[in-house]
């Protein structure tokens, strides 16, 4: 287990013209799922095909089609519920939302009101500073996406593409635990990642694969205290929603100007409006789409299409039995086996490639000493030219090498640096480059003493000040290695010259 403080919530206070607000903050995430296939038909979920390629009839709403629930997707949506440490409901339903938009053929969308498929979880969220925060998880359910229009083609109409139309989200819904922007920024980071390492959804918040429905209120403080004891949502202001967030930047700025526009209405002493909203991040402001619906303006109702979904326990314990390892649980390993640092595991688990690759990096070898390969001038020249680690001109077997190299003492971290830059534009395998190159390190005692011996003589001044001030002994090291190519060993060199000069 990781050591984490779990802290109790800092609420984000805003100072108004007249009072202090505190924010409250809710998540509904919409993730894609992770599957070749739409939730209710075969059709692609490639993404990038060209427009209304990627369309089965059932997508395009044609009289007479019949949904098909896709297996794979009720197997991720049940893996992501585990991977949050959730309730797995064994009966689950799917629902009719009608409601009428272009985009949306069939006139209603298939979820889950009722009956979701996964019940309450858990998400903790590391703060910095070894604090971390749960928020709790209220459900997730699956449901079908829309389609997307498209306004900026002609200037006087509108284009639909229904590739996206049914294909498979996983709604989850956060109770409003969070108590700031950045702490909601890190909640849907550590979802993500989560994800990820799961493989349930890519997380690619570019492509609209990931993004973030943001419950915002505020309220005075003391209120938020008054809800957790009452559980009463009247304490907590009236919530606006900002619709299709898929950045954490503009998620922290949404929310953050969201907050001070209803700030501005209750001291001018006017209601907030439940509503759901867009944010410009142009002009970092948000602004009105539509009026809040409730469940009963969408006229819910069970699917008769559909049967009630009904699963195995032994089904879900099978999944359960091949889960991964999760992030936090690879960190702490990382931390335990490898002597890292909180910072530094937490960089090279970040991202499931980033770890994989350190792994085969530091196996069998000093871990301590991979790390800091592999934060410091891998990923440090690959964020320098823009580059993941799939594109890694150096794979990890030739940084293992590397790694080895110095460690066995035959370079030195300086003569490393020199092979790891052949290495990157090259491509050539460490050992070879040493060898060719001549940059194996020189261990022999005696031809060091001699390079030592020779740089004392010619400089009789620079030894009597070295004696009366001990840190100038220094210069004589730099010289040497200098004489030498950089190929000496450092820690010889040191030795020798405090031996010579009686230091």
């Amino acid at each position: 287990m990781l050591d984490l403080t779990y802290d109790t919530p800092t609420p984000k206070v805003i100072a108004g013209a007249q009072h202090d607000w505190e924010l409250v903050i809710g998540l509904e995430v919409h993730a894609q799922v992770a599957t070749k296939a739409k939730l209710f038909s075969g059709a692609s979920t490639q993404f990038g095909a060209e427009p209304n390629s990627n369309v089965a009839f059932v997508d395009a709403g044609m009289p007479g089609m019949l949904p098909v629930i896709n297996e794979g997707c009720i197997s991720q949506a049940v893996k992501t519920g585990l991977g949050l440490n959730a309730q797995i409901n064994l009966f689950s339903a799917f629902d009719r939302k009608n409601y009428f938009y272009p985009d949306l053929p069939q006139g209603y969308q298939i979820s889950q009101l009722y009956h979701p498929i996964v019940g309450e979880g858990e998400v903790l969220v590391e703060m910095g500073d070894g604090k971390a925060r749960l928020v709790r998880i209220e459900r997730i359910h699956l449901e079908q996406d829309a389609g997307k229009s498209i306004h900026d083609m002609d200037p006087n109409m509108s284009f639909v593409d229904l590739n996206r139309t049914g294909v498979a989200l996983m709604e989850i819904v956060s109770r409003p635990d969070i108590r700031g922007p950045e702490e909601a920024a890190a909640y849907v980071l550590k979802l993500r990642q989560i994800l990820r390492y799961l493989g349930t959804c890519d997380g690619n918040m570019q492509n609209g694969n990931l993004r973030a429905d943001v419950n915002v209120s505020i309220c005075r403080p003391g209120q938020y205290e008054k809800y957790q004891a009452t559980q009463d949502f009247s304490h907590l202001g009236t919530r606006c929603e900002i619709k299709n967030m898929n950045s954490m930047r503009f998620i922290q700025l949404a929310i953050d100007v969201e907050a001070r526009r209803q700030i501005a209405l209750l001291e001018d002493g006017k209601e907030v409006t439940q509503e759901t909203r867009l944010y410009d991040p142009d002009k970092n402001e948000t602004r009105s789409m539509r009026s809040k619906e409730e469940a009963h303006d969408y006229r819910y109702f069970p699917d008769p299409d559909l049967l009630p979904l009904e699963i195995e326990q032994d089904w879900v314990d099978s999944i359960k039995a091949a889960l991964p390892e999760l992030p936090d649980a690879k960190k702490a390993r990382f931390i335990r086996d490898f002597g890292l640092a909180d910072y530094d595991a937490s960089v090279l688990t970040a991202e499931l490639a980033n770890a994989v690759y350190f792994e085969q990096v530091a196996a069998g070898r000093d871990g301590k000493l991979a790390a800091n390969w592999v934060i410091n001038e891998l990923f440090g020249r690959l964020k320098k030219e823009d580059h993941s680690i799939e594109d890694s001109p150096v794979s990890a077997a030739q940084l293992g090498a590397l790694v080895g190299l110095i460690k066995s003492g035959d370079i030195s971290g300086k003569i490393a640096k020199d092979v790891f830059e052949i290495c990157y534009t090259t491509g050539r395998d460490p050992a070879e480059i040493v060898a060719t190159e001549g940059m194996k390190q020189v261990t022999d005692t005696g031809a060091i003493e001699a390079a030592v011996d020779e740089i004392i003589a010619a400089n009789p001044a620079q030894v009597e000040k070295a004696k009366a001030n001990p840190k100038l002994a220094g210069w004589f090291v730099g010289q040497v290695m200098k004489a030498t190519g950089g190929k000496a060993n450092p820690g010889v060199v040191n030795e020798l010259v405090a031996a010579k000069l009686g230091l």
